[in-house]
């Protein structure tokens, strides 16, 4: 049986859906105002393998993965860059598409965008407020009072004290508590705005989650994933208007499951786009395969934090390519896996334990040496649709080991330096030949000398 690590009771539990014939997953998505980093990249591919092993466990999904097309950072963005909200991102999310298929992440069952459910947000601002549980500040800003929420601080486990002693507390003369949060901004001159009971504004960060994902999802469902920074505020937020809201009609949690990856750390600190602290996903496409970039992310555990340097890249594309290597000569093909074969059933074993990759992966290299060891076709295609699973090992055996990045020596110069060493080989200027072959180490490139003649490969562990 699946079980999953929830962030809420701190614990493994085992996944038992609310509706077995509609299971439901919300995923916070991208603030689409500059490229998405390794830390965004971590999050989609992430969540992308718990949606891929949800549905190759049977289980029906319906994926949600929300886009934030409207927030503070979006149109000082675009103040800066001199250009409408809107064109800022509807530039950011094309991007945001080309980076996340590159990284073979599929898309969601739904990707809504904040700005189509401001009549969501806004209903549900006016039932907080109906209730008391919401006011309308000196400043025009309607806020959630956070000590008429019971159960604020249990997703976090922080509590009112610690928080009222100045963690994270956002400093605002007109709320009634400085623990107090916006659900709706009053607006500015010149910034996007939506009419409202209480003027024209538009919605906190917080409050378009909630919105969103009830809308599309139901009042409760089953899991709700982002990043380790979102727990809290953000999640805790959520957690606190929209079980004030529903929770209070029927005595259920807004959410069955909460997951959460790790940091990405970039010299031992968190990747950031607010200190400067980020490498963007095209910067790393530009120096790394991005099946390599995906097999860095999955070899870790998703909850575990994950160390970023470029020659740890190099070590996944070692790697990576022992498992290609496994598979020359084995067209890759849409075969499903044989669950009762022992490698099918280590692999589903390791999934079932709150998703291990770092295990599913190390089934994936045993399963290789198998195939070394007994040149077995069936074997190598279960280590195919296995790797599948994690989106990996799709493509041509070939295609990935002499694949590169664009910035190195390209395969027609690899061909004429070959022709020119087989050329030398036939006069017996062996000397010559292996000033070549030592010539394309250097470059990355390891040579293969068959019956069939020379074959090549990009190998970057030799070259580093």
């Amino acid at each position: 049986m699946l079980k999953i690590y929830n962030s809420l009771s701190r614990a493994e539990e085992a996944f038992v859906p609310l509706d077995p014939a509609r299971v439901r997953m919300y995923v916070c998505g991208i603030t689409v105002y500059d490229y998405c980093h390794l830390g965004h990249a971590r999050m989609m591919i992430v969540f992308d393998i718990v949606q891929r092993w949800l549905r190759a466990s049977g289980y029906p999904l319906i994926y949600v993965r929300n886009i934030t097309d409207i927030d503070d950072k979006i149109i000082r963005r675009a103040a800066e860059t001199g250009e409408p909200v809107p064109a800022l991102t509807e530039r950011f999310i094309r991007y945001m598409d080309e980076d996340a298929a590159a990284l073979a992440v599929q898309k969601p069952d739904i990707e809504p965008r904040a700005t189509a459910h401001v009549t969501e947000m806004l209903e549900m601002v006016r039932r907080l407020e109906e209730r008391g549980i919401a006011y309308r500040a000196e400043s025009g800003d309607v806020n959630f009072s956070v000590r008429k929420f019971p159960g604020y601080g249990k997703l976090s486990g922080k509590s009112l004290e610690d928080l009222r002693a100045g963690e994270r507390v956002e400093v605002d003369t007109t709320k009634r508590d400085p623990l107090d949060f916006v659900l709706w901004k009053r607006a500015k001159e010149g910034e996007p705005s939506w009419q409202s009971p209480w003027g024209n504004g538009r919605p906190g960060w917080h409050i378009e989650c909630s919105a969103m994902s009830t809308k599309l999802l139901g009042a409760h469902f089953d899991i709700h994933g982002g990043g380790q920074d979102l727990q809290f505020p953000h999640h805790e937020n959520e957690i606190a208007q929209s079980e004030a809201v529903l929770a209070r009609d029927d005595g259920q949690p807004f959410v069955r499951y909460w997951m959460h990856n790790g940091f990405v750390q970039l010299q031992d600190e968190k990747m950031s786009k607010s200190t400067g602290n980020f490498a963007t996903i095209r910067e790393l496409l530009k120096r790394h395969d991005p099946e390599v970039v995906r097999f860095f992310v999955v070899r870790a555990h998703y909850r575990s934090p994950l160390s970023y340097a470029d020659d740890y890249l190099g070590d996944a594309r070692h790697a990576l390519t022992r498992l290609y290597t496994a598979l020359k000569g084995t067209p890759p093909d849409a075969a499903p896996p044989d669950w009762d074969e022992i490698h099918g059933r280590r692999f589903r074993e390791a999934m079932d334990k709150d998703f291990n990759t770092p295990e599913a992966v190390a089934v994936l290299f045993d399963l290789a040496n198998e195939v070394n060891r007994a040149h077995s076709t069936a074997l190598a295609r279960q280590l195919r649709a296995l790797g599948s699973l994690l989106g990996l090992l799709t493509r041509e055996s070939e295609a990935f080991l002499r694949a590169g990045t664009g910035d190195e020596i390209s395969e027609v110069q690899i061909g004429a330096l070959i022709a020119e060493r087989n050329e030398a080989r036939r006069a017996r200027n062996f000397r010559r030949a292996d000033e070549i072959r030592d010539e394309l180490l250097q470059k990355g490139i390891g040579l293969e000398d068959g019956a069939q003649g020379t074959t090549w490969r990009r190998n970057w562990s030799a070259a580093r």
